[in-house]
């Protein structure tokens, strides 16, 4: 029998070679670094943090000095740092930065700051709008044949932003465009020089384009500025033309655009620009289709365990809500109420709530959007926002009542909210990206919505912080960014809180919504 101690090192000793054959095969945790809040002076909004594209944008109206952007402050996923850096003082977003955030792993960040510079420039004789290339820093202007290219009078000129100054001072002078002009533009120190060319053109009006949306049309034309310009249109196929008032039309030097309204929906017309008693080219478009949202006046709901859902049983779902999240912890607080607008049928019934047992939990906003829940990650949701939608509304119509309550909750950030009136929010959106937009609450890796993402064709909500006992009527106005832009999504979100997201509200704050329609009209 071996002795205890022996057997003790035996043991020990295979111990020990079995630890020499292990190897540490086992992975760091891929925890993606993020930058969840950036801060920067003279920003013009909140910045737009999206995780999936690792990109801050900032943008800046054009006072600010984009060269030298003092960052104020920022936050990160817990446990990341910037590798190579201590902290962010300042940037020149003058063009975009990188920075490489570390968490196990580095992830490279892009910072771009975004800043939209009115500039312009006219002369005498001009024939639509110049060209201005930022980038090349460049001017082509269009006039007339008889133009003398020598003797050319510049009426504006504004080529830098806010407060800077051109060398020479060319606006309201008469100069010589028969050959590149240079001129400097100066602005915080910095020089640019702009070359500024005139070309001659025979033609003096030109139908740039028409796009035609639902009930609306715009048609873009181009002429010399002192003469009578606008745009005629007709169906396809008629013979008499209808001159679009000028009330309808905006000039802006020699271009013009006419905001044609009260279309036909699925109907072709035909559009020109025109000139005193000259036209351009004829172009064509046709119009789409009143299309609306499925169970939009939230008739349509079933009980799915404890999850109430807004769609028919069997049915096929378009709207969702935050109920699968929280159900959790408690129970739905965004379901159907025979409280409406009509007296008739249902509506939603969109409560922030306290869910949990004790301080146990976390504040879960009332909410409804058109999308999908896609699943829970810990106490936070993953959701889907949008639905295809290819048609350009004006508006979104609906009813709607609110109760505020005093904000309870708050998450970092949002301390100073603490007490203060709850308030609801109902916006929609029109975005070109190729699929639904991804939400993620979750702090570690947060992604929510903004206006200003570069995928946004169109944005409008409206905010309410106050109590309103009876139903009234609501219209949320759609900003386009673009005329021509084709949307892919719908987006339709309504809150209860409007920092829901971030988890701060009031418990007991309710939305109240029914009878929702999109128009396409203004």
């Amino acid at each position: 029998m071996k002795h205890p101690v022996t057997r003790f090192f035996v043991i020990s000793a295979l111990a020990l070679a079995a630890a020499a054959c292990i190897h540490n095969d086992i992975p760091y945790p891929r925890i993606q670094a993020n930058f969840l809040t950036f801060r920067a002076q003279g920003t013009k909004g909140a910045a737009a943090i999206d995780s999936l594209s690792r990109t801050v944008t900032l943008t800046f109206p054009e006072e600010t000095d984009i060269y030298d952007v003092k960052i104020d402050g920022y936050s990160l996923t817990p446990g990341a740092y910037i590798y190579g850096n201590d902290t962010i003082t300042s940037l020149d977003l003058s063009e975009s930065r990188h920075v490489t955030l570390r968490l196990y792993q580095n992830y490279i960040w892009t910072i771009r700051g975004v800043q939209d510079i009115e500039r312009y420039f006219t002369v005498d004789g001009q024939v639509g709008a110049a060209t201005i290339d930022v980038p090349a820093q460049r001017v082509i202007v269009y006039v007339s044949e008889s133009v003398d290219l020598s003797a050319v009078r510049v009426l504006t000129c504004k080529l830098g932003a806010i407060g800077s100054t051109t060398t020479p001072e060319i606006e309201g002078a008469t100069v010589d465009l028969s050959k590149p002009l240079t001129v400097d533009v100066d602005r915080y120190g910095r020089r640019q020089t702009w070359t500024i060319y005139a070309e001659a053109t025979a033609s003096t009006v030109q139908t740039l384009s028409a796009d035609g949306w639902t009930c609306v049309a715009w048609v873009s034309g181009a002429a010399q500025a002192d003469r009578d310009n606008g745009v005629e249109f007709r169906k396809a196929g008629e013979q008499d033309w209808t001159q679009a008032p000028q009330e309808w039309v905006t000039h802006d030097g020699g271009s013009f655009t006419a905001r044609l309204i009260h279309l036909e929906p699925e109907t072709e017309y035909e559009a020109r620009a025109y000139s005193d008693s000259d036209f351009g080219a004829t172009l064509t478009f046709t119009t789409g289709s009143l299309l609306q949202m499925p169970n939009s006046d939230l008739d349509q709901w079933w009980l799915d365990g404890k999850v109430w859902c807004p769609w028919a049983e069997g049915g096929e779902p378009y709207w969702d809500s935050g109920n699968k999240g929280a159900t959790t912890l408690g129970t739905s607080n965004t379901f159907p109420t025979e409280d409406t607008s009509t007296g008739t049928g249902l509506a939603a019934q969109l409560e922030t709530r306290f869910v949990g047992i004790g301080i146990i939990g976390k504040l879960a906003a009332g909410n409804l959007f058109t999308g999908s829940y896609v699943r829970t990650d810990g106490t936070n949701g993953i959701l889907h926002f949008g639905r295809p939608f290819a048609e350009r509304p004006t508006r979104l119509r609906g009813y709607m009542k609110y109760k505020t309550a005093p904000i309870s909750s708050t998450t970092a950030g949002f301390e100073d909210l603490k007490d203060r009136p709850d308030t609801c929010i109902i916006w929609a959106a029109l975005i070109d990206q190729d699929s639904p937009f991804e939400i993620r609450t979750n702090p570690s890796n947060r992604q929510l919505f903004s206006p200003d993402l570069h995928i946004v064709v169109a944005y409008g909500d409206i905010q309410c912080g106050k109590d309103i006992e009876q139903y009234v009527p609501f219209e949320v106005e759609l900003e386009y960014k673009s005329t021509s832009r084709k949307p892919k999504y719908l987006i339709v979100t309504a809150s209860a809180s409007k920092y829901g997201d971030y988890f701060t509200g009031g418990n007991g704050a309710t939305l109240w919504l029914d009878d929702l329609e999109l128009l396409y009209d203004y």
